[in-house]
């Protein structure tokens, strides 16, 4: 047996998220069928260095999987794409040791959050961008991105919902960037925890808006509760752009 890990990329529009879920269309679901194919009804369990939501997207998810097939590495890109159907595709392979984890070895992760600022609405980016047709202070939204930067416990920027225990996490880098109509958030971390990009996202949107102070956010993140923070910034904005190693 080898190990391999793949970069792979992915519209999540149509799907019910990246992790196997009974009776809906997943991104794992599709790669482990692709590799059931390929190994002629072996079931093959492939492993991401993370999961995503429904609607979300990922322009540099990873993963690894364990194969007993003798293809050559620069040919397992060009085998499992034409298995996957046309919203995933692989983007790059090798062999790995067979001890490597691409969760646990992960040394960080990279997101990027998209805002389509324009007055009017765009069928063509409802699905990869959120419409946000409001007037935004960005200045005022880095400065509370500023507060946001380091180690930190958010706890007041995590889904309730979440069942981890340790909520500290480590924000290395927030810049924002403005690109004609688009605004965009570029977070880089050691780790997020589940709905943080989002939550960070709806949150500084709040700031930019005028709804809390640029000052607010050491407040924020000193409640240590869910309430304090901005609503949930919409999936189809976010994007797992980069994972480190």
């Amino acid at each position: 047996m080898q190990r391999f890990k793949c970069n792979i990329t992915y519209d999540g529009t149509h799907f019910a998220g990246y992790q196997v879920q009974p009776g809906k269309r997943t991104v794992q679901g599709e790669l482990e069928r692709a590799l059931k194919k390929l190994h002629k009804g072996e079931d093959i369990k492939v492993t991401a260095s993370g999961r995503t939501d429904a609607g979300v997207h990922a322009r540099g998810q990873v993963i690894h999987f364990d194969s007993p097939l003798n293809i050559p590495i620069e040919k397992w890109e060009i085998a499992l794409n034409s298995l996957l159907p046309d919203e995933v595709a692989i983007v790059g392979a090798e062999t790995v040791p067979d001890d490597f984890h691409v969760r646990f070895d992960a040394k960080g992760k990279e997101y990027r959050y998209f805002v389509h600022r324009s007055s009017r609405r765009d069928p063509f980016k409802r699905h990869y961008a959120y419409h946000y047709p409001y007037p935004l202070n960005t200045d005022a939204i880095k400065q509370a991105a500023a507060d946001l930067i380091g180690t930190h416990n958010f706890t007041s920027f995590c889904s309730a919902k979440t069942e981890v225990e340790d909520k500290v996490r480590e924000l290395q880098e927030i810049e924002v960037q403005e690109k004609e109509d688009t605004l965009i958030f570029r977070f880089r971390g050691t780790g997020f925890l589940y709905n943080m990009v989002r939550i960070l996202a709806g949150t500084l949107l709040e700031v930019g808006s005028g709804e809390r102070d640029p000052d607010s956010m050491p407040s924020v993140l000193k409640e240590k509760n869910r309430s304090a923070a901005g609503k949930t910034a919409p999936p189809q904005g976010l994007y797992l752009w980069k994972v480190f190693y």
